[in-house]
């Protein structure tokens, strides 16, 4: 069976009433509390992973600040890091994605529910994407927690990685916020493997790289920061995995 169909089938009775549930909160969500949404919306996705016999190890979410913005900047090997991303963060996180998933069923309700909306990326209007990554600088500074994929696009590669784009960077200087590197491992299999067998990825948090360490760097300099510490850990965990914690 697919495993996307297997999250949905064995979870009929459950699906109904949690969507509905979501889209109360979507069509007005300032008058929730923003951790009584994100706590439903793990809810949600963490009834999916159980029925596709997925496995997160997930370590290092200490890294990630609790009272203050940051950006968190990971590889992207699809659909499933955000899902990982979302089910392992304590603290709600938003994303900047590409508008076509504006109108997803779920996506759509989930980017109201973490103000995401204002994130989502017209990638062939530079005026926009400009505009775009100003607003995350703006909220970073105000204490949010935005995620962006610097490769661009998922890559197709396994755990080879893509270049990182230097102007996903922009913000982290305009905002003199941390940066969060976060290494995903075997994220593709979920969704880009065949039938619903058990599998296992991993998600590490790394330790921040705050301000003052990048502040002299070019935009460019700092990306491949970024990512040499992502794909250093990717490397780690390719082979003998070591201790993890697996997320709840």
């Amino acid at each position: 069976m697919n495993r996307i169909a297997s999250m949905v089938l064995k979870n009929l009775a459950y699906v109904p009433g949690a969507y509905i549930k979501l889209c109360n909160y979507a069509k007005a969500p300032d008058k929730y509390d923003v951790l009584e949404m994100w706590q439903h919306i793990q809810d949600i996705l963490r009834h999916g992973i159980d029925a596709g016999n997925v496995e997160i190890i997930c370590t290092g979410t200490e890294n990630i600040p609790r009272d203050e913005g940051c950006l968190i900047y990971g590889n992207h090997q699809g659909l499933f890091d955000v899902v990982a991303l979302a089910v392992t963060s304590d603290p709600p996180l938003s994303v900047v994605a590409k508008k076509e998933w504006r109108d997803t069923p779920f996506l759509k309700q989930v980017f109201h529910c973490t103000e995401s909306f204002d994130y989502l990326m017209d990638r062939e209007d530079a005026r926009q994407a400009l505009k775009v990554m100003r607003k995350v600088a703006e909220d970073v500074q105000n204490g949010r927690r935005v995620v962006i994929f610097p490769e661009g696009t998922r890559g197709r590669k396994g755990n080879d990685m893509l270049p990182f784009h230097s102007g996903s960077f922009k913000p982290a200087f305009r905002a003199k916020c941390p940066v969060i590197p976060v290494a995903l491992v075997d994220s593709f299999l979920p969704f880009d493997q065949k039938g619903s067998q058990p599998v296992t990825m991993q998600i590490h948090y790394l330790p921040a790289i705050p301000y003052e360490e990048y502040k002299d760097m070019k935009t460019a300099e700092l990306a491949e920061l970024v990512q040499s510490r992502i794909r250093d850990k990717i490397a780690e965990c390719v082979g003998p995995m070591a201790t993890a914690e697996r997320s709840e």
